[in-house]
């Protein structure tokens, strides 16, 4: 049987524990995955360990249409959100004739090359052309990834066939304009400016929402996390949510900040390739984490508001 949205009493969250940085969330349910298998998936991997460990983490957890939102840890695991659209497209009976939206909230577009198999910055291309999924909006991008000097690394696939807009401010996407992709390409010169088009256009349409956020998405004073971070403030949370209320069929949430010395060389490597310092434990760790503990508990109260 389908899954369908209907008003319910709040889905208890899952809290899939890659890392050990969430604190305790209200009604959780609480994953805890193995050291070899937070090691082989995090940052990246190869295709056949994916789908090795997927199919490990997919064992443990509860039935899609029984949780609520799905919180990961690091923004490092976010293509674990790969997975979880793919549960929630099943469990929905999403198909081309009735089709998911997806929206994600984050600081980097997340669609890079990455030739070796996923990571957490070239998911977005394979979600945008699952054929269920009519739509991907990336959304609060201000990271130099959508300038002109990283434009060869983009996949280009998703964005040519209309199924990926990146929305971002204060970043020089002209390049997008000399290979036709313009329109795929939202620049505003604020926050406030984005997030009211945004909310525009997702008020165009009824189809359901699977919405993904990375905090790093973020101004670093609202939260802090491991990345370099975008300028949302909680209130564009808020009203990305409330234009969507009734509709989300499904969401996570990442970028929490968290402590990872790599055993393998080639993700020491690419982590720090890409500004990345996960490898120091600061004295104010712990003051950082109880905040993303509160951040997390405002943003659950909005998502199960919205679902409900």
């Amino acid at each position: 049987m389908d899954y369908v949205l209907t008003p319910s009493e709040p889905l208890f969250p899952v809290v899939l524990n890659t890392d050990d940085s969430i604190g305790t969330l209200d009604n959780e349910q609480r994953i805890t995955l193995s050291y070899d298998w937070r090691e082989a998936v995090r940052f990246g991997c190869r295709r056949s360990v994916w789908t090795k460990r997927i199919a490990e983490m997919e064992a443990l957890m509860p039935a899609f249409n029984e949780h609520g939102t799905v919180f990961m840890g690091s923004g490092d695991f976010h293509h674990l959100s790969f997975s979880l659209i793919q549960r929630c497209i099943a469990a929905g009976g999403y198909d081309m004739l009735r089709p998911l939206q997806v929206v994600i909230l984050d600081n980097h577009p997340d669609n890079m090359r990455f030739p070796w198999g996923i990571h957490c910055g070239s998911w977005v291309q394979r979600v945008a052309l699952l054929p269920a999924v009519a739509k991907v909006h990336v959304v609060g991008i201000t990271s130099s990834d959508l300038g002109a000097a990283h434009a060869w690394e983009h996949r280009l696939a998703a964005l040519c066939a209309g199924k990926l807009t990146y929305w971002s401010t204060k970043v020089d996407t002209g390049w997008a304009k000399l290979l036709g992709l313009g329109s795929f390409f939202r620049s505003f010169d604020t926050e406030d400016a984005m997030v009211q088009a945004l909310c525009d256009t997702l008020a165009e349409g009824d189809t359901d929402t699977y919405l993904s956020v990375d905090k790093d998405a973020f101004s670093p004073e609202v939260v802090r996390t491991n990345w370099d971070q975008g300028e949302l403030r909680t209130r564009h949370m808020q009203e990305i949510v409330h234009a969507l209320r009734g509709r989300i069929a499904g969401s996570d949430v990442t970028g929490e900040v968290s402590v990872w010395n790599y055993t393998t060389p080639w993700k020491r490597w690419l982590s720090a390739a890409d500004g990345q310092d996960t490898t120091q434990e600061d004295a104010e760790l712990p003051q950082w984490q109880a905040h993303q503990t509160r951040f997390n508990q405002q943003l659950l109260q909005m998502l199960q508001a919205a679902r409900s």
